[in-house]
């Protein structure tokens, strides 16, 4: 299931960088004015790294972005948008324990920021950690009960525990509270399909694209439905087209497109010719599948 819901640029609508997260802490009105100056100071020097961090993260800088998240902790350790966003890099870069450590010390300065425990829940999950991952979720649901990714990530948490049901009645309750949320109507089609609901499966795919016409994967996993449940091969190569038409490195669609043209309408030439694109992409089990005696049919074509 898709689950890249931390990018920086998604970081940026949840928390506006010109002014810093509540710390849950009042500064005595007492303090004399030279402190208050300093600490003025600090505060803006810290925040204009997390600034810099932040553009450096989202032009896929991402070791630079950790250094400059982390000059702005040297300045000010309780600044924890510097911990959050660091926290983020440190994912994108599938260093989850050390997001984990960054959301921990985010959650410890201000612990009702719904975001970071989402994002945690997210590192946790692919860490393997889906019961603390859910965990997580729901704790960003009960600070922000209208987090609709919120919803949609627990949701593939539960379905990655078996619990389709759960999944669905998750990713239902964010597309309540979203109904423009695509990734949500993504996700309860691939779980429909499981449940070998395939009709509710391609409803939910096929709202996903009409939100988001240049979902690839939604057009490939309604190719799926289509072509290996349904038997409508016509339709199935439709959609791998669609999503290599879109994301024309796409490896898993131009091999479902061949396997259509194969079984379906007997295309060999044709479907040798995806099988052997495929494999020029990449796609390991097609190139096994083509040096091994079941490929040579297509492995001697010219």
């Amino acid at each position: 299931m898709t689950r890249r819901t931390t990018a920086f640029a998604a970081a940026l609508s949840l928390l506006p960088l010109g002014q810093p997260l509540l710390l849950g802490s009042t500064t005595a009105l007492a303090t004399a004015a030279v402190v208050l100056s300093n600490q003025a100071a600090h505060a803006q020097s810290a925040e204009d790294y997390v600034n810099t961090g932040v553009e450096k993260g989202k032009s896929g800088d991402l070791q630079g972005a950790i250094s400059d998240f982390t000059r702005a902790i040297e300045i000010d350790p309780q600044y924890d948008a510097a911990y959050y966003y660091r926290g983020i890099a440190k994912y994108e870069l599938k260093d989850y324990q050390g997001a984990i450590a960054d959301y921990n010390k985010a959650i410890e300065i201000n612990p009702r920021y719904a975001a970071t425990y989402n994002n945690r829940g997210l590192a946790k999950r692919d860490s393997g950690d889906y019961q603390g991952a859910i965990a997580d979720y729901s704790k960003a649901i009960e600070i922000n009960p209208e987090d609709a990714y919120a919803y949609s990530n627990r949701g593939n948490a539960k379905y990655s525990l078996k619990d389709t049901q759960g999944a669905i009645s998750d990713f239902s309750k964010a597309i309540e509270i979203n109904p423009q949320l695509a990734l949500a109507y993504y996700n309860r089609g691939i779980a429909n399909r499981n449940l070998k609901d395939y009709q509710g499966a391609i409803a939910d795919y096929s709202k996903a694209i009409e939100i988001n016409p240049q979902y690839a994967d939604a057009y490939y996993f309604r190719g799926n439905v289509k072509g290996i449940d349904l038997g409508d091969y016509k339709g199935a190569i439709a959609d791998y087209t669609k999503a290599i038409e879109i994301n024309p490195q796409y490896a898993d669609a131009y091999t479902g497109r061949g396997n259509a043209k194969y079984y379906g309408l007997g295309d060999q030439q044709g479907a040798c010719a995806d099988y052997k694109k495929a494999v020029s992409l990449g796609h390991q089990s097609t190139a096994q599948w083509l040096n091994s005696e079941g490929g040579a049919w297509c492995r001697n074509m010219r």
